[in-house]
């Protein structure tokens, strides 16, 4: 079995214990092609974002650079600007072969709630090589927004895969001929690529920008807030915005974006050198995203951008992202949008589900 594997290959992990946890395993966890991860019982607050070492381990560090510790029994603030490190319920014992990579959920990335997984002996966030055996934490970094979270929260996820499935150019180039990944012309170079939509066919409006002094956002309030006491609108009259440092922006995609069933997909950023802004935060594409939308047009992807040092001027239709397709190992029982929660199934310009419909 080669390729990302699917949701009844986690359902026969969780069966087989490579994968346990200190509460059982939801189905509602497990993904086409990915498993959320629940937030455990304490969050420790820290000095600095750390990464464990070559054979070191979490807790070790933790006495390290641990301010102080705070129970979510009954829910508490993780406060903007804040680090903090909270073990999550759910462990790993992986087969040699399976490696994993895990990645903010959606919700989080709209939220500008850095989220990262790291592990004991780990030299990279989000990434659990072949053959581990140990506890996942998260490391949380509220940007924007202060947030309010209790135990068993799902703020990231983790996909797993066997063996290399990327697909190169070429393999894009034929899927695309075969299946459309995107509704118009493919940019293929080193991935699939997308630009930012700044002419909308209705309106000026092409995004939002996160409001400096803002309430708490409780993560378990679904469509409850007013998106005006958190977000400033962004409209544009010529196709072309201005990134402030600092400033965190939802903006969407130009192009509708289709992943087929037997395929899965991650956002990367493009032209990282640039330095001027990053693209996303939460970066899985599951299987079946945009496959019914509009008679399978594809679903349009929403961006998560923070600026860096300097102004920049992004402008309609420029290249800001890419995304990377895998081979699925196997075709997943359930797809995104498919009898299942999916939020954002045929999406435009679009907030985390915690705000009231626009």
């Amino acid at each position: 079995m080669t390729g990302v594997l699917p949701s009844q290959a986690i359902e026969e992990m969780v069966n087989s214990g490579e994968i346990t946890a200190t509460h059982p395993v939801l189905a509602e966890q497990i993904q086409p092609a990915s498993l959320d991860l629940r937030l455990g019982m304490v969050a420790y607050r820290v000095r600095a974002s750390f990464l464990a070492g070559a054979d070191r381990s979490v807790q070790d560090r933790l006495s390290e650079f641990e301010m102080h510790r705070i129970d979510l029994s009954d829910g508490a603030v993780l406060e903007k600007g804040c680090v903090y490190v909270v073990p999550l319920m759910e462990s790993l014992d992986l087969t040699e072969g399976v490696q994993a990579v895990a990645n903010a959920k959606s919700s989080t990335g709209r939220l500008d709630l850095l989220t990262r997984t790291i592990t004991d002996g780990g030299v990279e966030f989000d990434r659990i090589p072949t053959g581990y055996s140990g506890p996942l934490y998260a490391e949380i970094c509220p940007r924007s927004f202060s947030v309010l979270v209790r135990p068993g929260m799902r703020l990231n996820q983790i996909r797993f895969r066997a063996g290399q499935s990327i697909l190169s150019d070429q393999d894009l180039a034929v899927l695309h001929d075969r299946s459309p990944l995107v509704d118009g012309d493919a940019v293929i170079d080193d991935g699939l690529g997308f630009s930012v939509d700044l002419e909308p066919t209705q309106g000026d409006l092409v995004g939002y920008r996160a409001k400096p002094h803002t309430g708490v956002i409780d993560l378990d309030k679904i469509g409850h807030y007013d998106p005006a006491e958190y977000w400033e609108e962004v409209r544009s009259a010529d196709g072309m915005i201005i990134l402030d440092p600092g400033a965190f922006y939802i903006l969407v995609s130009r192009e509708a974006v289709h992943i087929p069933p037997a395929f899965a997909a991650e956002m990367a950023p493009y032209l990282a050198m640039v330095g001027e802004f990053r693209v996303h935060y939460a970066g899985f594409f599951d299987p079946g995203f945009g496959h019914d939308a509009a008679g399978g047009s594809g679903s349009r992807g929403v961006l998560e951008v923070r600026c860096h040092e300097a102004p920049f001027v992004l402008e309609h239709g420029q290249v800001v992202g890419r995304l990377v397709y895998e081979r699925m190992a196997d075709v997943p029982t359930q797809l995104y949008g498919s009898g299942i929660s999916s939020n954002y199934q045929g999406q435009g310009l679009k907030l985390s589900k915690h705000f009231k419909a626009l």
